[in-house]
């Protein structure tokens, strides 16, 4: 029997709100352009019931249709400023404190070269 996703039945609160705002967010601008969910869910080649839930935030619902609900309402290039990596100064801070620093010592200390092998 296959275990069941506990990120899907019980997700963090942060990223339950994040996923409404987001559903309610897709629906406002389907309502500004006038389309109906059947509209919609013919132009990405879904169905009426996945555009529903990803309007509702439901977090079973796939990033692919998130995605593609963006692309419907051309605003696919705000998302892809979001996640630019030059603007994850906390990510390229980790990533600086963990590299390795190569440093070389002299065999002597007066920085003359040894012959002694």
């Amino acid at each position: 029997m296959s275990r069941k996703n506990q990120l899907l039945e019980t997700p963090p609160y942060a990223i339950e709100q994040s996923l409404k705002k987001l559903g309610s967010d897709l629906r406002t601008a389907r309502v500004r352009r006038k389309l109906t969910i059947a509209d919609v869910a013919n132009k990405i080649g879904a169905g009426i019931r996945a555009v529903s839930d990803a309007e509702k935030g439901k977090a079973s619902t796939g990033v692919g249709i998130y995605l593609a609900l963006l692309w419907a309402y051309d605003l696919l290039e705000h998302m892809n400023k979001v996640a630019d990596p030059v603007c994850d100064s906390e990510g390229q801070r980790l990533a600086l404190s963990r590299e390795k620093i190569r440093v070389r010592h002299s065999s002597t200390l007066s920085g003359e070269i040894d012959n002694d092998f």
